[in-house]
């Protein structure tokens, strides 16, 4: 039943009943014929003033009605950009305002769950070929060695230390995508962390580089404070940000290169802070790059080709740790040329044990 059937069906209930009173009145000698005349006509001509004044103010609403009616029906559609007109009274305005928020709310989902999708088969279709390209390797030197056509030992050696490269370049990415979806499931509690020291984490990460330094000839240096720098991060955390930057840095550093890795104080609004940059003298980033240089799989021609050996992991990795403790990450150039990667952490205040870095990190989190 529409609504103004039922309204005016309501009206002519009560018209009715005041009728049927007026008749009991009547014939228990309440009221004179006379006067059972005009109160009738009274009723009936009130009741039609009624009737005439729903049918005139229940247009607005049923023309609201309609337009969120029919704005619901575009969106079932999947016309997500349908959009309510704030018209009639302050009530169906109100709704209409919550109607056109609801359309923007699911307009938003719906391209961040398409975003999604178009992520997960780029995904799957980078880690099909950064698979594909080591097993082939694989496979062909492999074939090579079991059909006998290789004689001489040192061709022989050769082919081995091949296949355990790229065996090697296959953990290392299995090991990343473990990682990354690891990270990205993971709920971390506060109650877990403890400090890191940034002088005992680079003391027990360099010498892991010595020898990828000393293939490029390349020269290292660490600029640190005089006194230890805390930070709230764990210790790990901070170990695989650094790791990654360093070996990102080594991979595009030219021959004999340096790389620089500094670590300061920086005072901001929020509090201390402590900001890294690991610079390097390569071919740097491009401007319009640097932002989509953190993202999965990104490489650009220049800088991130699979022919430098980068999965295309490993600073999305650094960026998601970063941020998981409130810090930010980025790149900028280096000098006249190169880059330098930088990352902040929040410093962890004299005198702060676990269990308050632990409550200052959810505080943090609940801010």
């Amino acid at each position: 039943m529409k609504l103004r059937s039922y309204l005016l069906l309501a009206n002519t209930i009560s018209i009715a009943f005041i009728i049927i009173l007026l008749l009991a009145f009547y014939r228990f000698m309440l009221l004179s014929k006379e006067q059972f005349i005009w109160l009738t006509l009274a009723t009936v001509g009130a009741g039609l003033v009624s009737g005439l004044l729903h049918f005139l103010l229940v247009r607005p609403l049923e023309a609201s009605v309609r337009r969120i009616g029919e704005g619901a029906g575009r969106i079932a559609a999947g016309d997500l950009e349908a959009r309510v007109e704030h018209a009639g009274l302050k009530e169906f305005k109100q709704l209409a305002e919550q109607f056109n928020h609801m359309g923007v709310s699911l307009g938003e989902s719906f391209r961040q769950v398409k975003a999604a999708e178009s992520a997960q088969r780029e995904l799957v279709a980078n880690m099909a070929h950064d698979l594909r390209t080591p097993l082939a390797s694989v496979q062909s030197y492999v074939e090579a060695l079991e059909d006998g056509v290789i004689q001489d030992e040192e061709t022989f050696k050769r082919y081995l230390g091949t296949i355990r490269s790229e065996t090697i370049r296959l953990g290392e990415l299995i090991q990343d995508l473990f990682e990354l979806s690891t990270l990205d499931a993971e709920s971390r509690e506060p109650k877990q962390l403890r400090p890191a020291i940034v002088e005992d984490v680079l003391v027990e990460l360099l010498p892991r580089f010595t020898k990828p330094l000393d293939e490029k000839s390349l020269q290292l240096r660490v600029k640190l404070p005089e006194y230890p720098l805390r930070l709230t991060m764990q210790p790990r955390h901070l170990q695989r940000v650094l790791q990654n930057l360093l070996e990102n840095a080594i991979r595009h550093s030219p021959q004999g290169g340096l790389i620089l890795i500094e670590a300061k104080e920086l005072q901001e609004e929020s509090g201390k802070l402590v900001g890294f940059t690991v610079s390097d003298e390569g071919e740097g980033v491009p401007e319009a790059e640097r932002e989509r240089i953190f993202e999965r799989f990104y490489r650009s021609d220049r800088s991130r080709s699979r022919e430098s050996g980068g999965a295309g992991l490993g600073l999305s990795i650094a960026k998601l740790l970063v941020e998981q403790y409130g810090g930010s990450i980025g790149v900028q150039q280096s000098g006249v040329q190169g880059s330098s990667f930088w990352f902040t952490v929040r410093e962890l205040a004299e005198g702060v044990g676990k269990v308050n870095l632990a409550n200052d990190l959810r505080k943090k989190g609940e801010a």
